[in-house]
């Protein structure tokens, strides 16, 4: 019945999914175009990675709404590889390149089967931002050239970028009509797509901003060749080069150096940038999915490795998921895999019908689009955005970035790790934290009042966040899951990035997912995903600065009319009086929030001496009785009747009430006197709420929940718990 009512769905939904494609296509026949171009690989590459990957993993992927083809951010490392084994020859280093490329396909195959799609989440993510950056750098100063009509301009990317006034001079200065004009189309279309977002129109929003080029460049070689008595000002070589036929002319890739270094390292680049943007862009486009599906990510990789393969034997680029068109896709509603397929059922169809068009798109025009990708990707706002979380997260960025443009790709990820690590020793100020505990178990996870506890040791940072994320994925999404981090000493910012986005998942599917145990760390800025580090009381009071859980409790406070206080310095001198702390030192108590009789916080205090020591951490609740109560201790049956029964003290059965004598354990030295303070009220009371261990002294009442840090909502339960008890009493 459920398999039916998917299938009727499915089928209802694909005039949707058919526009969706549709307009997905529009974007991507030209992009396809464009990033071939801009790799040195044939303009029809692009296409072919685009239509194979639509097909291919549309119909054995394990993703929803994402869109896949050639990507962003393979331009640089594919054009590298065929500059690097064609030895100048570019036809031949693609064919070499385009074997590179099947390996790579395979090796993601691999990948997916061992279930590796979690190396995503071993790169540090101010690092990724880095390579992303350098990646917009690279096809800026390629593309920048070709879109002022100069393609013969060479060099490294820094040289590029010093010869880009000579570029603007050289196009206004020109005697060259025919660069004149292809530079102006360039500059004519850069300023539609700069442009394209602040027009309103509706209808003029219907067609995106590079089908737009493309119409308005074919549309004018129409009117020099229909309407007009001069002719068409643009040269040939500055137009789209396609084969005749298009369906015999497939590029076949050559083997013959699949054993020497340069090849070897090709794959490499190829496997490694072609990974990490899939794996990129499958967790953005999952944000995205109204739905809120989550892709299965191991099964796309494989799906994604075969589609590669595929089009690397039909002469086309690699196939990765890709952000912005799979954006388009969720934003003209998009909702299965059918978009995808549909979406390269419409690029065949341009190809086969429309090849005479494209051949009349200058290649400028295309370059535009490039440029304007390029600085998306390495725009100010993004390098704003790094600084906001850290200091630290702006020198990780600019490492990477700067050592990637200056050396490679492979070179600027793996600096931009090995710095990451450097800079988070330094802040611990010891490399025993991370090199001692890299392997250990550091992620306990249990199930206990129908809520999900995950609890953290140690540090948490990408050398280590896959343990933590592999428990968090086996949580339904529906349910209620607290994140303990109070026994860990660091916490890193791709870590409490990753928190903030299991957060915003399980408050879209209804679920609740809170962080705490980080009220005694320090963060490196105000920003919710800045790296956290663990520092002592007296420093951390200097610092002030409310963590998200305690800016909850504060608005709890206000809410309930209770007074709170994130860095008390009360003592709580009572809790000594209470046999629970007999042999327990309390070291700090904060978080104190009260109304006057009762008060909660939390308090950290250590068992045992030496190696046997250990320190827990706990949210309690303390109630100040304006009567004498005689002392007793009341838990769950079962948990302290041994303890009890050996220190001498019996359980206290209360008669007309056997459900409550065989649910609780109660003692204490005066029965007479427990058994009149147990009125039936009071017992109604306990058997209809949550069971705390509770214990009484000449002080008033202890109550405690677990040996843990509460999370707000349990925060909240418990005053009310605290505020009914005290009105019975």
């Amino acid at each position: 019945m459920k398999k039916q009512s998917i299938f009727k769905t499915f089928i209802s939904e694909i005039p949707q999914n058919l526009f969706a494609g549709f307009v997905v296509s529009l974007i991507a026949l030209p992009l396809g175009l464009g990033l071939a171009l801009a790799s040195g690989a044939p303009p029809i590459s692009g296409i072919i990675a685009a239509i194979v990957g639509g097909t291919v993993v549309s119909l054995i992927g394990g993703s929803n709404v994402t869109i896949t083809g050639p990507g962003n951010g393979l331009v640089v490392v594919i054009l590298a590889a065929i500059t690097t084994l064609g030895n100048g020859d570019m036809h031949q280093g693609f064919l070499y390149t385009l074997a590179a490329i099947v390996i790579s396909g395979i090796i993601m195959i691999i990948l997916g089967f061992l279930r590796m799609g979690s190396l995503g989440d071993f790169f540090p993510s101010s690092a990724i931002q880095g390579m992303l950056a350098a990646i917009g750098i690279g096809i800026f100063a390629k593309q920048i050239h070709v879109m002022l009509g100069n393609t013969a301009t060479k060099g490294s990317i820094i040289e590029l970028l010093i010869q880009l006034p000579e570029g603007i001079i050289n196009l206004i200065n020109t005697e060259n009509s025919s660069m004149f004009y292809a530079g102006l189309v360039g500059i004519v279309s850069l300023l539609i797509m700069i442009f394209y977002g602040k027009i309103r129109n509706r209808y003029f929003q219907l067609v995106p901003a590079p089908m737009w080029i493309v119409v308005l460049c074919v549309g004018m070689y129409y009117y020099f060749d229909v309407f007009s008595s001069s002719d068409y000002p643009i040269h040939k070589s500055l137009l789209i080069s396609l084969p005749n036929d298009i369906l015999s002319n497939f590029a076949f890739p050559d083997f013959s150096k699949v054993y020497e270094l340069s090849f070897i390292n090709a794959v490499i680049g190829i496997t490694l940038i072609a990974s990490i943007e899939s794996l990129l862009s499958i967790k953005a486009v999952d944000k995205l999915d109204p739905l809120k599906r989550r892709s299965n990510v191991n099964k796309d990789i494989r799906a994604l490795g075969l589609a590669t393969v595929i089009s690397g034997f039909l002469g086309g680029l690699n196939v990765v998921t890709v952000i912005a068109r799979s954006s388009v896709n969720v934003n003209n509603n998009g909702s299965n895999r059918s978009a995808n397929f549909f979406h390269a059922g419409f690029l065949l169809a341009f190809i086969l019908l429309f090849a005479t068009e494209l051949r009349k798109i200058p290649l400028p025009a295309l370059a535009a689009i490039l440029v304007f990708t390029g600085y998306k990707l390495a725009s100010p706002e993004n390098i704003r955005k790094v600084f906001k979380v850290g200091k630290e997260q702006l020198i990780i960025f600019l490492v990477t970035l700067f050592t990637t443009i200056a050396t490679s790709l492979i070179t600027g990820i793996l600096v931009g790790i090995l710095i990451t690590l450097i800079i988070h020793i330094i802040i611990n100020k010891k490399a025993s934290l991370f090199f001692k505990n890299i392997l250990k178990p550091n992620v306990l996870m249990f199930k206990e009042d129908q809520k999900y506890y995950v609890s953290v040791k140690h540090f948490s940072s990408f050398l280590n966040y896959t343990k933590l994320k592999s428990k968090l994925n086996q949580i339904p999404e529906t349910e209620e899951a607290i994140i303990d981090f109070s026994m860990c000493d660091f916490v890193d910012d791709s870590v409490m990035e990753n928190m903030n986005n299991f957060a915003e998942t399980f408050a879209r599917k209804r679920g609740h997912f809170e962080v705490i145990g980080l009220d005694d760390s320090k963060p490196a800025s105000d920003h919710p995903f800045a790296l956290r580090k663990i520092i002592p009381k007296q420093i951390q009071k200097i610092n002030k600065v409310l963590t998200k859980r305690q800016k909850s409790i504060e608005k709890i406070s206000l809410e309930m009319h209770w007074k709170y206080d994130a860095f008390s310095e009360q003592e709580m001198k009572e809790l000594p009086t209470f046999g629970y702390f007999k042999n327990r030192r309390i070291n700090k108590v904060s978080n104190v929030l009260s109304n006057g009789d009762c008060t909660i916080f939390d308090v950290q205090f250590s068992e045992g001496e030496m190696i046997a020591k250990q320190v827990i951490k706990s949210t309690m609740l303390h109630i100040h009785t304006k009567k004498d109560i005689p002392f007793f201790t009341l838990d769950k049956e079962g948990i302290f009747e041994y303890i009890m029964d050996f220190a001498g003290y019996k359980d206290i059965d209360i008669d007309d009430h056997p459900d409550f004598s065989k649910r609780f354990y109660l003692s204490g030295k005066n029965q007479e006197k427990i058994r009149i303070f147990f009125t039936d009220e009071l017992i109604l009371f306990f058997e209809s709420n949550k069971q705390y261990h509770i214990e009484a002294s000449e002080n008033g009442l202890l109550i405690i929940g677990n040996e843990r840090f509460s999370s707000v909502k349990e925060m909240k339960a418990l005053a009310y718990f605290g505020i009914g008890l005290q009105k019975i009493i």
